[in-house]
């Protein structure tokens, strides 16, 4: 057996990052309100951030023809970056989207 079958990952890293806004009973309406908005501004933050980051990745990649190297390839590329992105946060993402909207409900002054 090797010393790598017996390590294994702490369970808080195999949880998605992003946590969905907490809706209690005693919340009112305008703040189920605020705490869903700012969830998926946190979300769309975190998409954004993930795009430009996988956007980098795929800079100077090219495919031979006849299924790339025209034109039209760089647009798709940042179709599927984003689509990529876009998933990734939904997922859980990398943690971004925890950060900003832990930071986002203090500024709000909601816990």
């Amino acid at each position: 057996m090797s010393s790598l079958s017996t390590l294994s990952a702490p369970v808080s890293l195999l949880q998605p990052a992003a946590t969905k806004p907490t809706i209690g009973a005693s919340m009112s309406g305008s703040e189920i309100a605020k705490r869903t908005a700012i969830h998926k501004t946190a979300t769309d933050f975190e998409a954004s951030f993930l795009s430009q980051m996988l956007g980098q990745m795929f800079e100077g990649v090219s495919t031979p023809a006849p299924f790339g190297g025209d034109e039209g390839e760089d647009i798709y590329k940042s179709f599927l970056t984003e689509a990529f992105a876009k998933q990734m946060a939904k997922s859980g993402g990398v943690g971004v989207a925890a950060s900003i909207q832990r930071e986002m409900l203090k500024m709000q002054g909601l816990s």
